[in-house]
């Protein structure tokens, strides 16, 4: 049950109705109603999300690092989204729980997900080792500079779904 109120989409106000009725349109998931008890919250998480869709990682790598972060986490809501999303950017079955291992049998996205969970462990100060490691599977600094602004995004997701508990309305994550 969620800690905070639900504002149904068919009755939310201001801000929050344009991006329920807009960007958000037929995507009525349970983190967009409690992030909608504030409309900046909402308009922060969908200018984020917007923006880093139009980023140079593709999808299957920002689910990749979703499930590695959500899972580093413990965000069941999270773990459940982006292993739906995943599947539905490219990554098997196999794929989205290697991501939330932490371990890839993807030279490059292995690399990839290395990189973010020494961001989530050493909280930002990454050792060279790990800029050099994520370079040599090639990525570049506009991919690296992306790498933390998903970070950012997924911090906002999974410390909110905490907070509110939110109902996880994906189809439940394999265990691990």
């Amino acid at each position: 049950m969620p800690r905070l109120a639900v504002v149904d989409p068919a009755s939310a106000t201001g801000r929050a109705k344009e991006l329920f009725e807009g960007p958000l349109k037929g995507k009525h998931f349970n983190i967009f109603k409690g992030l909608a008890n504030s409309g900046a919250a909402l308009d922060a998480y969908v200018a984020l999300s917007g923006a880093l869709g139009h980023g140079t990682l593709s999808a299957k790598e920002r689910e990749a690092l979703q499930l590695a972060w959500g899972q580093a986490r413990r965000c069941d809501y999270c773990l459940a989204a982006h292993t739906a999303i995943g599947k539905g950017a490219g990554l098997s079955d196999e794929q989205t729980l290697e991501a939330r291992r932490g371990k890839m049998q993807d030279a490059k996205l292995d690399a990839l997900v290395a990189f973010g969970l020494a961001l989530h462990a050493e909280q930002g100060f990454v050792g060279q080792q790990h800029l050099d490691a994520v370079r040599a599977a090639g990525y570049n600094d506009g991919h690296i500079a992306e790498v933390v602004a998903n970070y950012a995004l997924a911090t906002l997701t999974n410390y909110f779904n905490h907070v509110n508990e939110s109902v996880v309305d994906f189809p439940a994550a394999q265990k691990l």
